[in-house]
């Protein structure tokens, strides 16, 4: 079973986010571009802190791409599109993000979640085949994800929680669940006059964030040029997530950045998936 966590904040344990494995199909959909192509990096200092820098992809944060869940998604399970990438569940990057999500579990209702009944009876977590805990898989994909045709919604149920209550769906739901399709990794680099900085990178959470079986799974959003066609780039429309994985610091000094490779005549390195 697929899974993905996220790297730790703590800078000592810093580390890129787990593999993740896949057997969800092996047909690549025509509408997807290769994975690679020139990219444009710019490198900067964290502005809120010395003792790193973040190196993000402005090929990427400048794309026009956006979630098309529900209009368009083709899932990454053949002939489970509805699931969206919810087939495989998902798995905590630790103690703390699990216990986050079950206090917002506790105010889900049978009118927001099509499962509140199995849930609650009989747990929504469970082990993987490598004992990681990660949310319960209920007839073929996430026990949260409310099926086409219920009344309170297709979709996360955690998500529809957040937007009832007036939260950013990032508060409520599993840490990889709101970070999908940004991937933040960490690496510590050694400079030519022996100090040490801690590299964060921003960047596509592409097929190959999923580790080796990423390349299986049935179709993939970030390089289908499908899912490029929005009127914001991604660093607008994922500003919420952005800055909770950057800080408000360092989300303004990307967002000039961003700004920048925008208003150029030429920018280099478009992504191959946005409109022509």
């Amino acid at each position: 079973m697929a899974k993905t966590k996220k790297a730790k904040s703590d800078k000592k344990r810093a580390k890129a986010p787990g593999a993740v494995r896949a057997d969800a199909g092996t047909a690549k959909v025509p509408d997807e571009v290769g994975l690679d192509f020139a990219r444009a990096w710019v490198e900067f200092p964290d502005p809120a802190d010395d003792e790193q820098v973040f190196r993000c992809d402005l090929t990427w944060l400048t794309s026009r791409w956006s979630c098309v869940f529900g209009s368009g998604c083709q899932g990454i399970q053949a002939g489970r599109a509805d699931d969206g990438c919810c087939t495989l569940g998902a798995h905590f990057s630790d103690e703390d993000d699990e216990k986050r999500v079950a206090g917002h579990v506790a105010r889900l209702t049978p009118e927001m979640w099509q499962f509140h009944d199995v849930g609650t009876d009989s747990g929504w977590t469970q082990l993987d085949e490598d004992g990681d805990r990660q949310t319960r898989r209920w007839q073929g994909s996430c026990i949260f994800q409310n099926r086409p045709g219920f009344a309170g919604g297709a979709g996360c149920s955690l998500h529809i929680l957040a937007l009832k209550e007036g939260r950013e769906p990032l508060e409520t739901k599993p840490d990889v669940c709101w970070q999908l399709p940004v991937r933040r990794t960490y690496d510590w680099i050694e400079r030519p006059d022996d100090t040490r900085i801690l590299q964060v990178s921003i960047g596509e959470y592409d097929r190959r964030g999923w580790g080796p079986g990423g390349h299986d799974l049935h179709w993939w959003c970030t390089s289908a040029t499908s899912a490029h066609g929005a009127g914001d780039p991604v660093y607008v429309t994922y500003a919420p997530e952005l800055r909770e994985l950057m800080g408000k610091a360092g989300y303004e000094r990307l967002v000039e950045l961003c700004e920048e490779r925008l208003a150029s005549l030429l920018p280099m390195a478009p992504h191959p998936a946005d409109p022509r």
